[in-house]
């Protein structure tokens, strides 16, 4: 995204204590198409800042019976149940919890339990999409609330995501989006501070139109009416010749908006989701999700589907594919053309680049004031992730994989419930006499399974 960072030397507008006008007007002419960027990109921030403001939860009497489904392969169990402990706290119909053949403990302690509610399913993972197809084959009941493995509630998010679904033409539900423990790692920070900008500033917008292009998959909600039929094409979607193991999220999304129906935010009903914390995850995470991007909004623009959404959600899904592009350019017109390499420039130009970002960050700075101090590495993580990651993402899109989840190892990056609350006892597995589960359904292993 074009950055308006505009750095002009007064010395180079005047002559002997008098304004050359010659100078003055070769300084407008350089900096007229970074104004004209600046000016675009700065409006269609505020058009969607200001949307988001207005937009309101959904609130109606509304309720179906649901059917949660979560894909689990290789969760560290003790997350995996107290997870659980927050989804049958909030009485859903049924859950179903389907776990990697391999996940024999999980399985265990899911069954010693004996809630009729829950529903564990033993089956060979080919990826999160083959796990899901299970899941949503097996579910009987209105609405499919998919969730991740290592995502808990807020009380009251079951009955929020509930009442869109007054509406017939809905067809997805969104969750506000939190990071667990935020403030444990400087990575789940600056993780933090990202998700609030998209959730308070972006998708709200694309929400109240009724078209937002991605559905988080760690907690979002579906009519199985709209899931059932396009179920076969999110499992057995091919790009450039390679069947899709990640991005499972974005493409039921575009599938239901194909279908005619509208995807809506409930800002109401909030998930807490685990975030890595060191930055070598961090960064695999944002390849991942920069790839499926990639992905999912190229097939979305090849196959028509964008042009057919609301100005809010196109003008975010090209300036999302753009970013590199625009970025670069501005990086590039500024560095090479306009900044002048003096203590001076250099200062000028950092300080307008930290200025922008702050505005642009002030709905998490005025929940979290203290973190202003974090605005430089932002600023840097921002630009990162525009450039290189996005970059490296886009040129390797066609490569599958989950990059922070292998069949070697528990836990996302080897996460586990030990590491994230080292403070605390966790509690030791129950001793249980053994279970022999029957495997409920098989797919093919490939190496790409080890997502």
């Amino acid at each position: 995204m074009p950055s308006s960072i505009l750095v002009a030397s007064p010395a180079s507008a005047l002559s002997v204590g008098q304004v050359d006008v010659g100078d003055l007007v070769d300084q407008v002419v350089h900096l007229f198409p970074l104004a004209v960027a600046g000016i675009i990109v700065w409006s269609l921030w505020i058009y969607r800042v200001v949307l988001s403001r207005r937009a309101r939860p959904i609130v109606t009497d509304h309720r179906a019976t649901t059917s949660v489904v979560v894909p689990s392969f290789h969760e560290d169990p003790d997350i995996l149940l107290r997870c659980l402990d927050s989804w049958l706290a909030q009485d859903p119909t049924e859950i179903i919890v389907v776990l990697d053949v391999a996940d024999l403990e999980a399985y265990t302690r899911i069954v010693a339990r004996g809630d009729a509610r829950v529903r564990p399913l033993l089956f060979h993972h080919a990826g999160k999409r083959s796990a899901l197809g299970a899941g949503i084959r097996a579910a009987r009941y209105e609405v499919l609330v998919l969730t991740d493995s290592d995502t808990s509630w807020e009380p009251g998010l079951l009955e929020a995501v509930q009442m869109p679904f007054a509406d017939p033409l809905v067809g997805g539900v969104g969750t506000q989006q939190n990071v667990y423990q935020r403030t444990s790692s400087v990575w789940r920070r600056i993780a933090d501070w990202l998700v609030n900008l998209r959730y308070y500033d972006y998708v709200p917008a694309m929400g109240s139109a009724g078209a937002v292009p991605c559905l988080s998959g760690r907690t979002a909600a579906y009519r199985r009416d709209a899931v059932v039929p396009v179920l076969d094409d999110l499992e057995n979607e091919f790009f450039l010749g390679r069947r899709c193991i990640a991005g499972d999220d974005g493409r039921l999304t575009w599938l239901v908006l194909a279908s005619g129906y509208k995807t809506v935010h409930q800002s109401s009903a909030r998930a807490i989701s685990m975030f890595p914390d060191t930055f070598s995850a961090f960064v695999k995470q944002r390849v991942r999700w920069s790839r499926n991007s990639y992905r999912c909004y190229l097939t979305a623009v090849s196959k028509g589907w964008l042009w057919r959404t609301p100005f809010v959600t196109k003008v975010t899904v090209l300036q999302i594919l753009l970013t590199p592009l625009t970025m670069g350019l501005t990086l590039w017109y500024l560095v090479a053309s306009r900044l002048e390499l003096t203590t001076l420039g250099i200062a000028a130009a950092v300080g307008w680049l930290l200025l922008g970002r702050g505005i642009r960050g002030f709905s998490h700075l005025r929940r979290h004031p203290q973190e202003v101090f974090l605005l430089p590495l932002l600023a840097a993580v921002v630009i990162m992730v525009a450039l290189p990651i996005k970059l490296y993402a886009f040129v390797t899109m066609n490569k599958q994989g989950w990059l922070t989840r292998h069949a070697d190892q528990v836990g996302g990056d080897g996460q586990t419930a030990r590491s994230l609350d080292p403070v605390d006892e966790v509690a030791p597995a129950p001793q249980t006499t053994s279970v022999s589960p029957a495997v409920y359904a098989s797919a093919a292993r490939t190496p790409e399974a080890a997502r």
